[in-house]
């Protein structure tokens, strides 16, 4: 999860670039931003960073080839969280670059803002952060203000709605060896042309590791027992809250994942394995993110889901029933007399 709550806006270098097919330039600033408007920097950090708040997956740089260091943004950010690269120079460089990777026609110009960011929080690490925007689309905006007696309207065209930021992304800095962390948002839309932010100009892949593999599957199997299971098993409530509970269980219990000792342990039922397997493929299709059959289990990924894993039964407004175990403990009816449901709970000891 990205917070952005208590991060500041270091350093701000604005540019253009267009698009080289259509024999536009790009125009390089020869300076910094002087940002001193607090409230500026808050439309900025809103414009900015908001649409983060929604990103779920984590990428890494990568390069075709397998050589890391050949990803040119990769390259550029670590020459600068190491100092040897100033800022500016940085967003001049990022410029060129973004303008060198934008080969598809209808690929639109617009301004470039690249952001030195302190204090964001990624996974419940803070960290300093590189941001890169691009703006491509411009609105018109009515204003309407007070005259003597009266008021008045005019307008403004070629603004930004800092609610639609274009594309944008955040390289986080830590585990460069890795290829760092990067979120990436592109919101213009999902045509040919659009790839050329993240495959072209980023040179991304999807984090592979265990708290991405264990987060993940975790969601798809939460999901499965919350809502795939429906159209086929007629389940209550108490055995949906059992199957989640003996999946947590077995996160908790278990270094590694595998497939199918998790199916026989958890699952059981043949019919609801192919369910889930069905489930669980197109929810890699839809959302790109593979889940290996076999994967070291993140004790933080467990932790970070468990928080969704609700275990509680809730009877109108009168009572709530947590239940963390033994299944066959719980019974539920019903009461001709009253009209009423009920359970019945079977234990030792009182505490």
């Amino acid at each position: 999860m990205f917070y952005h709550t208590d991060a500041i806006i270091e350093h701000l270098s604005i540019h253009r670039v267009g698009n080289k097919l259509q024999d536009e330039f790009y125009v390089l600033s020869d300076h910094r931003v002087d940002l001193q408007d607090e409230l500026l920097a808050q439309l900025l950090m809103q414009y900015f960073l908001n649409p983060f708040a929604k990103v779920a997956e984590v990428y890494r740089f990568f390069h075709p080839n397998g050589t890391l260091a050949l990803n040119e943004l990769h390259h550029f950010s670590k020459e600068f969280f190491q100092g040897q690269l100033g800022f500016h120079e940085l967003s001049q460089q990022i410029c060129k670059h973004l303008f060198e990777s934008s080969n598809h026609p209808k690929i639109k110009g617009g301004e470039l803002y690249v952001v030195h960011l302190q204090g964001v929080q990624l996974e419940g690490e803070v960290h300093e952060a590189i941001g890169i925007f691009k703006s491509e689309n411009k609105e018109t905006y009515l204003k309407v203000y007070p005259t003597e007696g009266a008021f008045n309207m005019d307008y403004e065209q070629e603004a930004i709605n800092i609610n639609k930021l274009d594309k944008g992304c955040l390289i986080v800095n830590t585990e460069s060896e890795e290829g760092y962390k990067v979120l990436v948002v592109d919101q213009t839309n999902r045509q040919q042309e659009a790839a050329y932010w993240k495959d072209d100009f980023l040179k991304l892949r999807v984090r592979n590791d265990a708290f991405h593999q264990t987060g993940n599957f975790l969601k798809v199997y939460k999901n499965f027992v919350s809502e795939g299971l429906d159209e086929t098993f007629e389940m209550g409530r108490t055995d949906k809250i059992d199957l989640l509970n003996r999946s947590m269980d077995y996160f908790k219990e278990k270094e590694t994942f595998k497939q199918e000792e998790f199916e026989e342990e958890i699952l059981g039922n043949p019919q609801a394995i192919n369910l889930f397997n069905d489930y669980r493929q197109q929810f890699e299709k839809e959302y790109d993110m593979p889940i290996d059959s076999n994967f070291g289990i993140s004790d933080q990924a467990v932790k970070k889901a468990q928080s969704t894993y609700k275990s509680v039964l809730k009877l109108d407004k009168n009572f709530h029933i947590y239940v963390h175990g033994k299944r066959e403990y719980i019974e539920k009816g019903y009461d001709d007399e009253k009209g009423l449901n009920y359970y019945k709970v079977y234990f030792k000891e009182e505490h």
